[in-house]
């Protein structure tokens, strides 16, 4: 029953739903309020802390672009560097360049002139090297200042300038879940923190430019130093750890994110929606994100080049499956205490309300016990003596009364059931001898007819047929042996006529049966069908047909045995000439008992293809064959009559593709 028809109809539930309708339906909505935001919240403040996270790191990186770039101002400031310049001693000015090297803890420094070519080199860049395509020596030759960017080295630029740069910079890919396709299989580009600072002699005339550069790649103690500031030990909670990475496009070329236990994951890939939203959108990440083989809580930023390019990126991030473990665990906690506060106060509202709905409850438990046939069915006494007690009190009294009002009408019913029982036996038995009269009749009109055209039919074709004969008999022996050449061609008119004269007799057995009756003897019938399958024997053998037989019959039957034996070949041709291709004939014979008269039934059943549905209900009637010219039509319908004659009957029953069944039901004594 649908809640609101509940709702209109039963008191219970109208006072179930006044008790539960604060506690399942506005506390839980409260819960679901108060989980969503709390959840939210929850995570907004996990963002919020990568986002300052974030900012750390930026800050750090930041203050390590402006070291290497003060570093190299400095030293490009210095009074050695102006003397080795001055005395134009290439090998002084390359010793200074490599003790440079070493103070600044850069991968390399270079000396370039006004016109940007390599003077000397901490390394083993050749001299004469122009250098003034590359954005921060540009900028410093033009702008006579010091600057410092990021800008990504070729791996032929590293080579120049020391091969272990290159080795270094080189960072096979790792196959990464969820990262973009891409066709490469290394990454060889470097990226560089590189500075240039003017340097002037003591009259202010511009020499050129220390040019120095930090390699990132590879670069661990940076991305170290970095998860040290933001995630010391004991920083984050509940097992929780926190990483940073730097990025070349979407390569990480220092990171302390572990691919194994004790290998970094150095050269793997960041997923495809982070580099869309970083590096192709240039914003700012800050969410969930699949990093390597887990979940993180993730800030990346895209790092510009000189020429404002995104090259790279920043990351940092902490395990998401601490943090949301705990988020789960409170929620999980807050919804169970809701839950447990829900149901003690469901328990206590309902042991109150008990107290009013159950005398109801009583009553409509006794009202459908007494619908489902239980008359005796009483709510009994209350223990409530308030008007829901008397009310219970009055409906007992009411159901007595009608209990005994219903026994007397039961007891008019059952008289009135017997005598309807007994006229319907009546009136069934009436229609059952008017359905045989009526039968009965219509045979007897159709024998009728067909007495009257057989009169005729056999006095008008017997004549000509006896003249034919006759003739037929004159002519061979008129002829003699010159009849020869056309005994064939005779002997096919013989068999026509007589083909002619059988027909004649079947349609006067038809039409006249008791001209034809034959002396009637107490017959087995289980004999009679075991003798007429030797007469067909010849037909079994050429169709290859198998026969199964079973004989259970005690009884005896008074019918002439010649009758019984015309019929029952009869069906056995039928079954045989169904059965071409062969197959099985079932013969059974046993005793059956039809409207308590005893009796005997001969089954002949074939594996054919059955009689269609159409054909079923006219193969007793005169004159329907579906064998065409081999059948007259007449041999079931004369069978029907001889069986008829003796009291019994044949039926039949079949299927499309399961054989057709014959079954002869014949009384065990003469009908009166």
């Amino acid at each position: 029953m649908p809640l609101l028809a509940r709702l209109r109809s039963s008191v219970r539930a109208k006072l179930l739903a006044l008790v539960l309708l604060p506690l399942v339906v506005v506390l839980p909505v409260l819960l679901a309020i108060l989980v969503a935001w709390g959840g939210d919240a929850y995570d907004r403040l996990l963002i919020f802390k990568i986002r300052s996270d974030l900012a750390v790191a930026d800050g750090y990186f930041e203050r390590v672009k402006e070291g290497v770039g003060r570093g190299v101002e400095m030293q490009a400031g210095s009074g050695r560097l102006a003397r080795a310049l001055t005395g134009g001693d290439r090998r002084a000015l390359a010793d200074f360049l490599r003790a440079a090297k070493q103070t600044l803890r850069v991968d390399f420094l270079h000396f370039v002139d006004a016109q940007g070519r390599v003077l000397a080199s901490s390394d083993r860049l050749p001299a004469g090297t122009a250098l003034d395509h590359r954005p921060a020596v540009k900028y410093t030759l033009d702008a006579r200042t010091a600057t410092t960017m990021l800008d990504i080295f070729a791996a032929a630029d590293l080579d120049a300038i020391h091969p272990d740069l290159g080795a270094r910079a080189r960072v096979p890919l790792v196959a990464t879940r969820n990262a973009a396709p891409t066709a490469r299989t290394d990454e060889t580009r470097g990226m560089t923190i590189h500075a240039a600072a003017p340097s002037f002699d003591e009259n202010g005339r511009f020499l050129g430019a220390l040019v120095g550069g930090l390699l990132l790649n590879r670069n661990l103690d940076f991305v170290d130093h970095i998860n040290e500031i933001i995630y010391p030990d004991g920083a984050l909670p509940f097992g929780s750890h926190g990483t940073a990475t730097l990025f070349l496009d979407d390569v990480r070329i220092a990171t302390n994110v572990r691919l194994f236990q004790d290998e970094r994951a150095i050269g793997t890939r960041v997923s495809a929606s982070v580099r869309q939203a970083v590096l192709e959108r240039g914003e700012t990440w800050l969410d969930r994100a699949f990093v390597v083989s887990d979940w993180y809580i993730s800030a990346y930023r895209p790092l510009l080049d000189g020429a404002g390019q995104r090259v790279g990126m920043l990351y940092v991030g902490y395990l998401d499956a601490p943090f949301r473990a705990i988020k789960q665990w409170a929620l999980g906690g807050v919804v169970a205490v809701f839950a447990l506060a829900i149901l003690g106060a469901a328990l206590l509202s309902l042991r109150w309300a008990r107290g009013i709905f159950r005398p109801l409850e009583r009553m409509n438990e006794t009202m459908s016990a007494i619908e489902a046939g239980d008359g005796a069915a009483r709510v009994g006494a209350i223990a409530a003596q308030d008007e829901i007690g008397l009310l219970a009190a009055h409906f007992d009294q009411l159901l007595d009364r009608l209990q005994a009002q219903n026994e007397e009408l039961r007891r008019w019913g059952d008289e009135l059931d017997a005598k309807v029982v007994a006229r319907t036996q009546e009136l069934e038995e009436s229609d059952r001898h008017l359905r045989d009269a009526q039968r009965q009749l219509a045979m007897a009109e159709k024998l009728a007819a067909i007495g009257e055209l057989t009169a005729g039919v056999a006095h008008e074709i017997n004549n000509p047929v006896a003249v034919i004969q006759g003739n037929l008999d004159v002519l061979r022996e008129v002829l003699g042996p010159a009849a020869r050449p056309v005994t064939h061609e005779l002997r096919l008119m013989d068999d026509q006529i007589e083909r002619i004269r059988l027909i004649v007799a079947k349609l006067l057995q038809f039409a006249r049966p008791s001209e034809f009756a034959g002396y009637v003897e107490t017959v087995r019938p289980g004999a009679v069908l075991a003798d007429s399958l030797v007469l067909v024997g010849h037909l079994l053998k050429r169709g290859h047909i198998a026969v199964a037989q079973n004989n259970a019959s005690t009884r005896a039957v008074a019918i002439n045995r010649n009758e019984l034996q015309q019929v029952i070949i009869n069906l056995l041709v039928n079954a045989i000439q169904a059965m071409p291709e062969g197959g099985t004939l079932s013969l059974t014979a046993h005793d059956r008992d039809e409207d308590d008269i005893p009796g005997v039934a001969l089954a002949v059943a074939d594996s054919g293809p059955g009689i269609p549905p159409e054909h079923l209900r006219r193969v007793f009637d005169p004159f329907f064959s579906t064998k065409g010219q081999q059948g007259t039509g007449l041999g079931l319908s004369v069978s029907y009559g001889l069986v008829e004659r003796y009291g019994g009957r044949i039926e039949v029953a079949s299927a499309p593709g399961q054989g057709a069944t014959f079954t002869v039901w014949l009384p065990a004594a003469p009908d009166a």
